[in-house]
């Protein structure tokens, strides 16, 4: 689920004259291991510091219920960085895909899985718009997607407003309580059970996991989508539809953003305007400390898991510490701050590795 691109290294061959590839750990390997490393150390460190940090149901359910949604809009951001561009109307077209679920539920009566698939629909086509807005002026993504975000704050508060009478839809379909409260040990298979921790919503994001990761690693349409990030012009001259690659990311990314949005209204129960509000900051953080690079062309999935699991164990640790929220926040943003200062130096060195090894 990791892309990497390193420059090969060489030893001899025990031959005296060829030289062979000789094989290392990438960056984003290493970054990965550490991001593991690092989340379990704190979690120990928490659960000695404040026991009820291991309850399984009180503390590690709802916290996998949030990593599982988290993460799920750290991939959406990860969808449009591997071209280079970036998403800052995800909360937005969470929100947008779910007023779509939520009327579908309350007006139309639809089934718990019918309701699902409009809100992706809903979704890929509000982030298809806006990658074809992209493609076909050249505005940049920043621009675009921002004034997308203003856009469908205003639209999806209006609609709630003329559709609803609490500005939100509290219908609730039959096995939305089951999957916002059942963990997979409610789940048996023959005698093998899962653990009470693990919530049911977990499974979408495993299904986002494999299905992104399988994209960029085993298809061309991913290999296409790294490239143009890594170098649109080269990319445009080696044949590859640069345009449509962009609205494939951006599809993506809202279909993504309205899979979390879809999440997250099940983890309250209610389908409401402000889902998605807090989804900026945890979609750059996931992605960028998992290894994802802002400027396009490497993505890791596997490290956007790892990256939101990090930031969710540092806020539910402090939060259960006594630590306030605006705190939490000051914290939040160092970490992002470091991670995208690391994300450029990073780059800068692999930049002057390639061009000495030429």
């Amino acid at each position: 689920m990791n892309t990497p691109v390193t420059a090969p290294e060489h030893e001899a061959d025990g031959t005296g004259g060829a030289r062979r590839p000789r094989q290392r750990l990438p960056f984003w390997v290493d970054q990965r291991l550490g991001l593991l490393v690092l989340t379990v150390a704190l979690a120990a460190l928490f659960g000695v510091l404040r026991p009820a940090f291991l309850d399984q149901r009180l503390v590690l359910f709802p916290l996998l219920r949030d990593i599982s949604t988290l993460t799920v809009v750290a991939l959406a951001q990860t969808a449009v960085l591997s071209v280079g561009h970036m998403n800052l109307a995800v909360g937005r077209m969470a929100a947008f895909g779910a007023l779509f679920a939520g009327l579908g539920y309350d007006r139309l009566h639809l089934p718990l899985q019918l309701g699902l698939l409009v809100c992706l629909f809903a979704g890929a086509a509000i982030g298809c718009l806006t990658g074809w807005i992209i493609a076909r002026t050249g505005v940049s993504s920043f621009v675009v997607t921002l004034a997308m975000d203003f856009a469908l704050m205003g639209l999806v508060s209006l609609l709630y407003s003329a559709l609803t009478e609490n500005a939100a839809f509290t219908t609730r379909p039959n096995g939305l309580l089951d999957l916002r409260s059942t963990s997979l040990a409610d789940i048996c298979v023959g005698r093998v059970c899962g653990s009470p921790a693990v919530p049911q919503l977990a499974q979408f994001t495993v299904l986002a996991l494999v299905g992104l990761g399988f994209l960029y690693t085993s298809t061309r349409l991913g290999r296409e989508l790294l490239l143009t990030g890594a170098n649109p012009a080269a990319a445009e001259l080696s044949g590859i539809p640069t345009g449509r690659r962009v609205i494939l990311a951006h599809t993506l990314s809202g279909l993504l953003a309205a899979l979390a949005g879809f999440m997250a209204a099940v983890s309250t129960g209610t389908f409401r305007a402000s889902i998605g509000d807090d989804f900026m900051l945890p979609s750059f953080l996931g992605a960028v400390l998992g290894g994802t690079l802002l400027t396009g062309g490497v993505v890791s999935v596997l490290g956007a898991l790892l990256g939101t699991s990090l930031v969710a164990v540092i806020r539910k640790g402090l939060d259960l510490l006594g630590v306030g929220l605006e705190s939490l926040n000051i914290y939040l943003g160092c970490v992002l701050l470091l991670a995208l200062s690391a994300d450029r130096v990073h780059a800068v060195v692999s930049y002057r590795k390639v061009v000495r090894s030429t």
